[in-house]
């Protein structure tokens, strides 16, 4: 069984940044397709960026050139940078893993089989 473990979230003013990470109990983890998703209230949860086994990423455009999916995998942890955060990056973020070594082109939920339990980032204006 894998368990993700996601920290680093917080409040913070519009235009802030905040780097979040998630820790993975496996040993395959650089093997394998990481990704990052959120939900903001009363929305549905929206894939955010994901990092192939190889290290290649991927963004969403609405954090293109604002965020960065990196990992390092002695340590086993994914990890998200956001920058010039808005109130609409309010949300709480999951960190995922897929059974895969390459991320799918259009991540969706159901490609990810493991699931972090959250970390809430709240951006204030």
């Amino acid at each position: 069984q894998v368990k993700l473990v996601e920290s680093g979230g917080g409040s913070v003013q519009n235009g802030g940044s905040l780097r979040l990470s998630c820790t993975a109990s496996d040993s395959a983890f650089d093997q394998t397709c990481m990704a990052w998703f959120r939900q903001g209230p009363g929305m549905e949860r929206e894939w955010v960026a994901s990092i192939d086994g190889d290290g290649t990423a991927t963004y969403a455009d609405s954090v293109k050139g604002r965020g960065a999916i990196s990992k390092d995998n002695a340590k086993n942890t994914l990890y998200l940078q956001m920058n010039s955060l808005y109130p609409t990056d309010t949300a709480m973020y999951y960190c995922a893993k897929a059974g895969g070594y390459y991320c799918p082109l259009n991540p969706e939920i159901l490609d990810f089989r493991w699931w972090g339990q959250g970390t809430q980032v709240t951006v204030s204006s």
